[in-house]
Formats: structure tokens, sequence, C-alpha cells
């Protein structure tokens, strides 16, 4: 009769706590309103425990892909101040097992890397489209399981792999589409983030050009203080990345992700958003201007101003096709509403009436329609998403205290909800420094493009192009 009591036994007790272990902390749907909501990076802990994926070593994908071709991205261990951007770098075409005999130091190595020593130089498979790596295995794409975070059907097709040795690293830069989910797989990598507000501070620019992608002209591990003197402002966040955690980078943060362990193995993908529907119309843009200005500059020297990872035609034809494409991409995402006027660029120079829509009021809605953590939420302690599976990734500095003094300076954690605004002890005082400080963060970043007097100052394509990611600069160029 006992056994058909209902009692709870030390057996059903230790079958709970086993499956307690097996319990994610978060469902699809709250990870997913996490993602959708918070605007500070933050590490999500025990979610991905079941995913095939995450024993990817780079041993295994080696065996995997049986000697396929892949290609890595060579860099010098060099510690100066200049950023290591692709356009610097060497590239070689090997196989994931010939990179793993390099990397394990041996001298009389002989194939693609006998050219670089392992002491002086770093590799790094970035940027690898799993749809392209693994277009004749296609089932291994089932291995990654974003639908653990919300979205349903994304895996690994939707996935980029990211391979590297000791020191391989992405300079710093941010992304213009998206929101960033990054599962750490093999090694660990050093992440330093900074925040959207923290901009003019960071010193972009759009050259090396590459779609989606505003590199700084800073190397944030090394910083040239004398050329750069607003950079000390900007608010590192800093943390390291270990296997089987996964960070989620909110949209426009900056990144620099550097390889701490002798070999790193990522998977990331990049998660849409309602803003990107009008990103996408501003980089055609700017892919227009950037390639109109620097091929009448030098047509014959592309890569000195062209990342490697740009494949497409950059012809003005194409360029105005691809504009035309994002343009009518938006309208027909938003639909038609009040009538409101657009013109589209024809490949002859013409413009030519394209469709009547109210974008206007469709880009506000856009704005504001998108989730956020808001500060009535904030107060509520209860509704805070953080916890053990759930780590936000907080300020930290390299510099010492003396150097970080002043409005930057925190008595206090502060929470960051939607558009970067800082909810707690940043008064408005602070902001408004914040502002003017901006604009001269802008002006020195003209002069920091050229050695020349200022009575003499030569504005170079560079510098216009500084425009396009310094709308408060613009009037440098007028004056």
């Amino acid at each position: 009769m006992a056994a058909d009591s209902g009692a709870f036994t030390n057996e059903d007790s230790e079958s709970g706590e086993e499956e307690g272990k097996h319990v994610k902390p978060f469902t699809p749907e709250k990870a997913k309103e996490i993602i959708m909501s918070l605007q500070q990076p933050a590490i999500f802990c025990n979610m991905v425990f079941d995913w095939p994926a995450q024993h990817w070593t780079a041993k295994h994908l080696s065996e995997v892909l049986q000697g396929k071709q892949i290609r890595f991205r060579m860099g010098t261990k060099r510690t100066d101040t200049a950023p290591q951007f692709e356009t610097t770098c060497s590239y070689v075409e090997a196989t994931l097992e010939e990179f793993l005999t390099w990397n394990c130091d041996r001298s009389s190595i002989s194939g693609p890397f006998r050219d670089y020593d392992h002491s002086k130089f770093w590799a790094y498979a970035d940027y690898k489209y799993f749809v392209s790596l693994f277009e004749d295995k296609t089932d291994i794409f089932q291995d990654v399981m974003w639908s653990d975070f919300g979205f349903p059907g994304r895996n690994g097709q939707e996935s980029t792999l990211w391979i590297g040795s000791m020191g391989a690293h992405t300079p710093c830069h941010l992304d213009t589409y998206g929101c960033n989910l990054v599962f750490q797989v093999q090694g660990r990598k050093r992440w330093h983030l900074f925040p959207p507000e923290d901009t003019p501070f960071l010193y972009p620019t759009r050259i090396p050009y590459e779609e989606s992608s505003v590199f700084s002209k800073i190397n944030v591990v090394n910083p040239d203080l004398k050329r750069f003197p607003q950079f000390w402002k900007a608010r590192r966040h800093m943390v390291t990345l270990s296997p089987g955690q996964v960070l989620f980078v909110p949209r426009h943060w900056w990144h620099y992700v550097e390889s701490i362990d002798p070999v790193t193995v990522s998977i990331n993908s990049w998660i849409e958003l309602e803003e990107d529907h009008q990103a996408r119309v501003e980089e055609a843009i700017t892919r227009m201007l950037v390639c109109a200005l620097k091929t009448a500059e030098n047509p014959h020297d592309m890569r000195a101003w062209l990342n490697p990872t740009e494949v497409e035609e950059t012809s003005h034809e194409v360029n105005c096709r691809y504009l035309n494409g994002a343009v009518s991409a938006f309208f027909d995402h938003y639909g038609t509403s009040k009538v409101v006027e657009t013109q589209a660029l024809s490949t002859d120079g013409e413009y030519v009436i394209k469709e009547e829509l109210n974008v206007h009021n469709h880009v506000e809605g856009a704005q504001t329609s998108s989730h956020s953590l808001t500060l009535g939420t904030v107060k509520q302690e209860a509704a805070s998403p953080f916890g053990p599976d759930l780590v936000p990734v907080i300020p930290g500095s390299q510099e010492p205290p003396s150097e970080r003094g002043g409005m930057f300076e925190s008595d206090g954690e502060d929470f960051v909800g939607k558009n970067g605004k800082r909810f707690g002890k940043l008064h408005c005082t602070k902001r408004q420094r914040m502002m003017s400080e901006s604009e001269n963060a802008v002006v020195e970043q003209m002069a920091s493009n050229s050695t020349v007097a200022p009575s003499q100052t030569f504005i170079s394509t560079d510098d216009l192009l500084d425009c396009l990611v310094n709308p408060q600069g613009t009037w440098i160029l007028s004056t």
C-alpha cells in the first residue's frame, strides 16, 4: 500500500533535483522579452547546456569540415596605439587542421602559415557564415538553438562562426543593424563595451568602409590620449565571456573583442529590430557617398578604404539599385498612410516619383513601440531580470581613478533603459555637460585627422565622411 500512497520518497527527491538541474532559468518568451527591452549588456547563464553546439571545439570542427579551406585574418601581436583594421591585415587560406598545427607553435611548420611566426602573429577566422561554411552539411544548423531565446526556427542558418588564436581581435566598432547574441563555445574572450551615448568620445569613422559597421579611430586597449583626449570620458564596460555563456549586446553598443586563450570558438546571431528598416536606408546612402568620394579620390586603390569583407561591386549603378531596394523595402514594411511625396534616385542621376507615404509617423511609431524597461519598472526591484542567471555588465575601468573623475565618476549603479537613458544618479547638470563635451569631441576629432595648423586646415574626404557619424560636426566644414 505504501507504494501506492503517493508518499514522497528519497528517490523522488533525487529525481526532482536531477530534473531541476536541467530546467532553464528563462522560458523562450521571457528571454525574448528581456532581449527586446534591455539596453544594457548582460550575460545569460545556464541557457545552452543542451545545445549540441556546446561541443564545437576547433578540433571537432576540423573533423566536421574535413579539409575545407577557410580564410584567416593575420594580425601582429603589437602594442602600438593604432587600431589593426582589416585593411592593414594579411590573409591566409588554410584548413582548421593546419591552423591548429600552427597554433601549437611548431617552429618547423610548413604550409600556409609558414611565413607567420606564431610568437609574433595571431590568426582569426571571423565572420564565417554557416550557410557558406557548412553548405553541404545543412543538418548541422540544428545544433544551434536560438529558439531557446524566443526566436522560433532560428538556428545556425542565421549564425556566424568565429575561431581565433590568442590575441586575435576585432577593432572597436558598433553594428548599425540589430542587437547581438554571442555564444562562447571554447576558450575565453574579453569584451570591452561602450554605450551609444559615448559615441563622440570614441571618434567614429566610416573608413575603412564596411556596411553596417562604424569603426572607432582608437585602439581602446592602448589609446593615444594626446590625439584622442576625449576618450578617457568613455564609460568602459568590460567582461570576460566563458564557455557556456551567452552575451547580449544591445543595439549600437560599441565593442572591442579579444581572444585571451590559445583557441577560442564563438557563435553569434544578429537579431533584427524594427529600427533596422530605416537604418538600411541610411546605410545605403552612406555607401553611395563613401564609394563616390573615395573612388573619385583614388579609383585604383580601393583596398586602402574598403574593408575586405565587402565583396559586392561598388559601382554607382549597383549602389543606386541597392539604395532604391532599401527604400522600397522600407515603404513595403510600413505600408501606405497619409500622402507624403517622396523621391528615389535613378541610375542616371535623375529623380523619379516613387510612392506617396507617410514615413515620418511610421518611423516615430517604430521608435516608440519597441519595448523598454521604463523608469517605473526600475523602481520595482522585483521586476528586475538580473540574478545569478542574467548578470549585467557594469562599468569598469582600466585607467587610474584620477583620470576618470568628474562627470562619469560613479557614486551608485545606474540602470540603463531605452535609447541609452540612464536612470539613477546622473543628474540634469551632468547631462548638459555631456552635450557640450560631446560637441568638443567632434571638434577635436576633426582636428585629429590633420597635422596642419588650424589656419591652414585641409578638409580631406575622410573629414567629410566623418560628418556621416557626427551630424553635429557639419558646421565645421562651413567655418
